[in-house]
């Protein structure tokens, strides 16, 4: 089926309209068709101010932090090496880093790459530990890592694990005899010709780059405190870029690993494998149905998708790719509303570019639905996270505090969410700053293991 060319004025009116709506103080989108035999569409818009406190203008070669769409970066380069026969998927990491050591000395000996890249090592995977800004912050962070608690089993169940993607970046370092950041220019910025694309923050200072915006308890979008993570977070989310660099990064992907000149920078088996299906979810109403090698796979109106978010302090970024389409879309942004926003654009640019209807939003049965809520009630912890499911006045309530490297971070560092019961293990929660629903599922391990999902971690009970 032939489709019409993208309107890019069109989609720039629509982006400026609806982010206003959304408060988000500025936002860049980019999308990218291949047409087979031609050249391919790129059309890009932006809007609104890289910082409300300069009014500096968003444009289209405005550099955002992606945050965890890093990790498909990272898985990329992570596959090259298998390419390459370096690394198997299936080896312990503990090959290639002897000196590895876990709270759980079994986990240390047996985890692999695998489990990293799907979220099923079983680390606690939200250490955000500062171990300097010197080139050896992974070499230290992977030192620390053997005071961090087994999260859950190994290979149990699933949790989103950015200790994991440290962990892998301190792997490519020792494969490759360079840093992470070297080996991400090196092996993927450079030959695919990325202008706009940085790992630190002295590289973002030679381009127009965003600062995020964060709300306390639903205020106007105001100037975060931080900037960036600390620099030992940097395989799993520490990479800024343009619109038109990660649709260029996507383009790799949409096309099995080839360049726009032909040249291939990944197998076709490894860039098939990393959109297969690898690992299942507790929660599959809040990313994905299924977990590949780094992206994560959806299904959109009996259509199959792989995409990945990022977050990081007050910026946000959505990536989808439709391959059967040959269609990317990436929307960056700084602040407000940003879930909100991704949900308008894509239903609108999916339906006209690709006639694919978004799925509904999460949210509350219409009829109320009566569950037996007290085996829930009690205490669940894991690192940076108290978990506090109690008795409230109209049901149960989740009371959620940061703690850790993060709570420094955050405006609000204690939210409480009252529970609605959508079936016996599944709740839902509303965010008091935008509104949405937020998916709150409990399950036990086949062990007997209590634990909630919650943000797409699972958190084990603890009393």
């Amino acid at each position: 089926m032939t489709r019409p060319p993208i309107d890019a004025a069109h989609w720039g009116r629509r982006l400026a309209a609806l982010a206003a709506g959304r408060r988000v103080p500025g936002a860049s989108l980019g999308i990218l068709r291949l047409r087979p035999g031609g050249e391919d569409e790129l059309a890009e818009a932006a809007c609104g101010v890289l910082n409300r406190d300069t009014g500096v203008e968003t444009t289209t070669d405005s550099v955002f932090q992606i945050g965890s769409i890093t990790k498909v970066w990272t898985t990329t380069v992570v596959m090259q090496l298998v390419d390459e026969g370096l690394l198997s998927l299936d080896a312990p990491v503990a090959e290639v880093l002897p000196e590895l050591r876990l709270t759980d000395p079994d986990t240390a000996k047996r985890v692999t790459m695998r489990h990293l890249l799907t979220h099923t090592s079983g680390i606690d995977g939200d250490v955000f530990t500062d171990t300097g800004r010197g080139d050896d912050c992974l070499e230290k962070y992977t030192a620390v890592l053997a005071d961090v608690a087994q999260n859950h089993p190994l290979g149990a169940t699933w949790s989103y694990c950015n200790s994991g993607f440290s962990l892998a970046g301190r792997v490519i370092e020792r494969l490759t005899g360079r840093t992470w950041d070297a080996a991400m220019r090196e092996r993927l910025f450079a030959p695919l010709g990325l202008r706009r694309t940085i790992t630190l923050p002295e590289e973002a200072l030679l381009h127009r780059a965003a600062v995020g915006h964060v709300s306390a308890a639903g205020a106007e979008p105001a100037r975060a405190a931080v900037w960036q993570l600390p620099r030992s977070v940097g395989p799993a989310g520490l990479i800024g870029s343009s619109a038109a660099d990660v649709l260029a990064f996507a383009r790799l992907h949409l096309t099995g690993g080839r360049t726009p000149g032909g040249e291939r920078l990944l197998s076709g088996t490894s860039a098939a494998a990393m959109a297969a299906e690898q690992a299942q979810l507790p929660d599959t109403r809040t990313l994905g149905d299924s977990w590949g090698l780094g992206w994560f796979r959806l299904t959109w109106d009996g259509r199959r998708l792989i995409g990945h978010d990022g977050s990081t302090i007050g910026q946000n970024a959505y990536l989808r790719l439709l391959p059967d389409e040959g269609l990317a879309v990436v929307l960056l942004t700084n602040g407000g509303d940003t879930d909100g926003l991704y949900e308008d654009l894509y239903r609108e640019v999916f339906a006209e570019l690709a006639g694919v209807a978004t799925p509904p939003p999460l949210r509350p049965p219409d009829e109320p639905v009566a569950v037996d809520a007290e085996r829930h009630l009690g205490v669940y912890e894991r690192a940076s996270s108290l978990l506090e499911v109690v008795r409230g006045a109209d049901g149960p309530v989740l009371r959620t505090t940061v703690t850790g490297p993060l709570a420094s971070m955050v405006p609000d560092t204690v939210t409480e969410y009252p529970l609605a019961p959508v079936e016996e293990d599944l709740f839902v929660a509303r965010d008091p700053g935008t509104g949405h629903w937020m998916a709150v599922t409990f399950y036990s391990l086949p062990t007997g293991e209590r634990y909630l999902h919650f943000g797409v971690r699972a958190t084990p009970k603890v009393a």
